[in-house]
C-alpha cells in the first residue's frame, strides 16, 4: 500500500476539531465533527501492524483481521518462526501475499502509512516501542501491564498525551458487564461507603532450574533481550522464551504484575481513584530460593489511600481472586463470571438516570477502532493503565525494601527513601532508553 499525500490518521485529528470548515476528501465526516463519531469509507480503513507474535499478539491479530473496518498489512516479531506464521495468516485471509514481515519493530513504525498498532511485547519492552510509536503519530491497542517500571509508565503517558495518540490498555475487562456494573453500584454507593478494598490475584511460580541452551534458529536474542540485562539463552520454560519470562524479575513482575491490571484496575474503576495513587504502601513477598524464576511466589501488600480507603493485595491462596469492596451497608464481589453482593438486593438495584453512569463498552477492541476515528479517549487509556500497574509496583518494591514505604501520588516519588526511589526505574541496556 503506498503512502498517501494526506495520511489518514491526520485527516482524522483535524477533522475531530473541526467547527465550521467544509473539505472535500474521499472520507464522509458525520454531521458532528465536534467530536462525533467520523464515519470511514470501507476503502480507507484503519491500516494496522502487528507487534509481538506470541499467543495474545496472535489472538488480538486475529480478531482485527475479522474486523472489517481494519487492515492489517505488517506483522513483526523477532522469531523468524513467529512473524512468517503470522503472516500466512494474515495472507490467508485476505487471498494474497501483501503482509509484510519485520525483525525490527522500528521498520515498522517508520511506515507512513500504518495508522494503528496491536503491541503484546515482554513487559520489559513496552516502553520504547510504545513511545516510539507515539512520536511517529501512531494510535495503539497495547496489552498490560503498562510497563515494568513506574518511571517507564509515566514516560509512556506523558508521550502519548504529548502527541495525541489514541491508546488502550488491554485490560478488557472494564468491557464486560459484570465488572461495569459492580463498579457502578460501589460507585453509586449501593453499599455505603467504602472503607476497604481486597484484590486476589494468582499465586506466583516456584524457582526451576534451566541449563544455558544453544539459541533457537531464527530467534534473535540479543533482540529479545533489548533493553534488559544480556543473558545466555536459556528456554525459560513452555514454548522457549515466549511464555515463562514472566516469572523472572529482569522481564515481568510474576503473577502480581501481569493481573494488576485487571483487578486492581477494576478496584480504582469503582471507587474514583483510576487517576491518583496510595500514600503508603507496606508488605511482605515470599520469593524462590533458587532457580531462574524469581518472581514472588506468595505476597501480600497493603494500600492506604488519602481519602481512608485500604486495599489489601495478595495471592489468591490469601485472599480469593477478584475484587471486593466493603461499605458501611455491604459489600460487592467481582471476578470473571461471578457477581455477588451482600445484601443480595443490592444486584437488583437499578442506576437512575441522573446518577454515575460509567464508560460503557461491550468489545474492548472495537471500542478501540472507534476511539480511533472518533480521537474519544478509550475505555481504558495510558494514564488509567499507569496507575493501576503501579500499584503492582509500588508493592514489589515495599516487598523488596522490607518496610513501609510513603507516597506522593502526584510528584510520584517516594518521601525520605532514596532507595525506594532508584528503585523505580532501571537501567537499560545500550543502545536502548527512554
Amino acid at each position: 500500500m503506498k503512502a498517501r499525500e494526506v495520511n489518514r490518521r491526520q485527516f482524522l485529528k483535524s477533522a475531530a476539531s473541526l467547527t465550521t470548515s467544509a473539505i472535500v476528501f474521499p472520507y464522509v465526516v458525520s454531521s458532528s465533527a465536534l467530536g462525533k463519531a467520523i464515519c470511514v469509507a470501507p476503502s480507507n480503513r484503519i491500516v494496522m501492524a502487528c507487534i509481538g507474535m506470541g499467543g495474545k499478539g496472535t489472538n488480538n491479530m486475529e480478531a482485527f483481521l475479522s474486523n472489517k473496518e481494519v487492515r492489517v498489512v505488517a506483522v513483526c516479531d523477532v522469531d523468524k518462526n513467529k512473524r512468517d506464521k503470522a503472516r500466512k495468516i494474515v495472507d490467508d485471509k485476505y487471498q494474497n501475499n501483501h503482509c509484510k514481515a519485520y525483525l525490527d519493530f522500528r521498520e515498522v513504525i517508520e511506515r507512513q502509512d500504518i495508522d494503528a498498532l496491536s503491541l503484546a511485547l515482554p513487559d520489559h519492552w513496552h516502553s520504547v516501542p510504545a513511545i516510539m510509536a507515539a512520536r511517529a503519530g501512531k494510535d495503539m491497542y497495547a496489552e498490560k501491564p503498562l510497563a515494568r517500571t513506574i518511571r517507564e509508565g509515566r514516560a509512556m503517558a506523558d508521550a502519548v498525551h504529548r502527541y495525541g495518540t489514541v491508546w488502550q490498555t488491554g485490560s478488557q475487562q472494564r468491557s464486560s458487564s459484570n465488572f461495569h456494573r459492580a463498579c457502578e453500584l460501589v460507585r453509586n454507593g449501593r453499599i455505603g461507603k467504602v472503607h476497604k478494598v481486597e484484590v486476589g490475584l494468582p499465586t506466583g511460580k516456584s524457582g526451576r532450574t534451566i541449563p544455558v541452551q544453544p539459541v533457537p534458529e531464527g530467534l534473535d536474542w540479543d533482540f529479545w533481550l533489548g533493553p534488559a540485562p544480556w543473558r545466555p539463552y536459556i528456554g525459560f520454560g513452555r514454548n522457549g522464551p515466549h511464555s515463562d519470562w514472566r516469572w523472572i524479575m529482569d522481564y515481568s513482575g510474576g503473577q502480581l504484575t501481569d493481573w494488576a491490571g485487571h483487578h486492581i484496575d477494576i478496584a480504582h474503576w469503582a471507587l474514583d481513584l483510576e487517576r491518583t495513587g496510595p500514600v503508603e504502601i507496606k508488605g511482605r513477598g515470599v520469593y524462590p530460593r533458587d532457580g531462574v524464576y524469581n518472581t514472588p511466589i506468595e505476597y501480600k501488600f497493603t494500600c492506604k489511600y488519602a481519602n481512608g480507603i485500604v486495599m489489601t493485595v495478595a495471592n489468591d491462596e490469601q485472599i480469593p481472586r477478584g475484587t471486593k469492596w466493603y461499605g458501611r451497608d455491604g459489600w460487592i464481589y467481582v471476578k470473571r463470571g461471578k457477581l455477588e453482593a451482600d445484601p443480595e438486593s443490592v444486584l437488583n438495584e437499578v442506576i437512575g438516570p441522573n446518577e454515575i453512569r460509567l464508560y460503557k463498552s461491550n468489545d474492548h477492541r472495537q471500542n478501540f477502532i472507534d476511539c480511533v476515528k472518533s480521537r474519544r479517549e478509550t475505555i481504558a487509556p495510558i494514564e488509567v493503565g499507569h496507575r493501576s500497574i503501579s500499584v503492582a509496583l509500588l508493592g514489589e518494591i515495599a516487598m523488596l525494601t522490607e518496610r513501609k514505604l510513603k507516597w506522593d501520588p502526584k510528584k510520584e516519588i517516594f518521601l525520605n527513601d532514596e532507595q525506594a526511589n532508584r528503585m523505580l526505574s532501571r537501567p537499560m541496556r545500550s543502545p536502548w532508553h527512554l
